[in-house]
C-alpha cells in the first residue's frame, strides 16, 4: 500500500477509504489565543483562509502570531480521504497536505497580507516538497473561500511568482483552488509549538520578500 511515490497525489478511486465520522475529539479552546479552536462557524465580521505551506506545526505558529488573527487550527485539506489520519496523510495515500485554517479580522489584517506571509515564509517553487521534508503532504497550496479570495490568491501568486523568476528562483508550484473539506488534525498536532517550544519548524523559504 506505501510502496507508490509519496509525491504523486492518489486519485479518488486509489486513495485510502478514511473513516465516516471523526475519531477523536477537537480541543475546545486555543493555547495560545483562547478561542475555539474547531471554527465551523466564525463570529459575524470575521474571514477564514486555509493554507498548504509545509509542516503545519511552523506555519501555525506563524500566523498565531499575527495581529488580527483570532484563531487558527492545523488539519488536512486537498485530498479525498474521509477523516484522514496523521499517518494516512504521511504515507501519500489520502492526497490531502498538511494545511493551517486562520480565522482572521479583516478590518485588522487583509486576506492579501495573509497571503503575502504565506509567499515569504516558505518556497512555493518546491513542487511537493518543503526543505528536507517530502511528500504530498507538503505541497505548496491556496484553497480559497470566495471569488474575492480566489482573485487575490491568483494576482498575488502572479506578482510573487514574476518576481522569483526574475531572480532565476523557479516556476512557482502553488496549488490554488475551491477550498473542500477541511479535517481538522488530531489534539496533539493543534498549537504543538506552543506546548512544544523547541519543536521541529521547517521555514524552507526563498528569501525574498513581496515586492511593495
Amino acid at each position: 500500500m506505501f510502496g507508490r511515490s509519496k509525491t504523486e497525489i492518489p486519485t479518488p478511486d486509489k486513495a485510502l477509504p478514511g473513516r465516516t465520522e471523526a475519531w477523536f475529539p477537537v480541543p475546545e479552546r486555543h493555547e495560545v489565543l483562547n478561542a475555539p479552536v474547531r471554527t465551523d462557524e466564525v463570529p459575524d465580521g470575521l474571514e477564514v483562509a486555509v493554507f498548504g505551506l509545509g509542516c503545519f506545526w511552523g506555519a501555525e505558529e506563524i500566523y498565531w502570531g499575527k495581529p488580527g488573527v483570532w484563531s487558527t487550527s492545523v488539519g488536512y485539506a486537498g485530498g479525498s480521504t474521509p477523516n484522514p489520519s496523521y499517518e494516512e496523510v504521511c504515507s501519500g495515500q489520502t492526497g490531502h497536505t498538511e494545511a493551517v485554517r486562520v480565522v482572521f479580522d479583516p478590518a485588522v489584517i487583509s486576506y492579501a497580507d495573509l497571503v503575502k506571509t504565506f509567499f515569504e515564509v516558505h518556497d512555493p517553487t518546491q513542487g511537493m516538497r518543503q526543505g528536507n521534508d517530502v511528500g504530498t503532504q507538503y505541497r505548496s497550496a491556496l484553497y480559497t473561500l470566495s471569488e474575492a479570495q480566489r482573485a487575490t490568491a491568483i494576482e498575488l501568486t502572479k506578482v510573487y511568482g514574476d518576481e522569483l523568476e526574475r531572480r532565476g528562483l523557479g516556476t512557482i508550484t502553488t496549488e490554488i483552488r475551491p477550498a473542500d473539506i477541511y479535517y481538522y488534525a488530531e489534539p496533539v498536532h493543534q498549537q504543538y509549538l506552543a506546548k512544544n517550544p523547541n519543536g521541529y519548524r521547517c521555514h524552507a523559504n526563498t528569501g525574498v520578500g513581496f515586492p511593495a
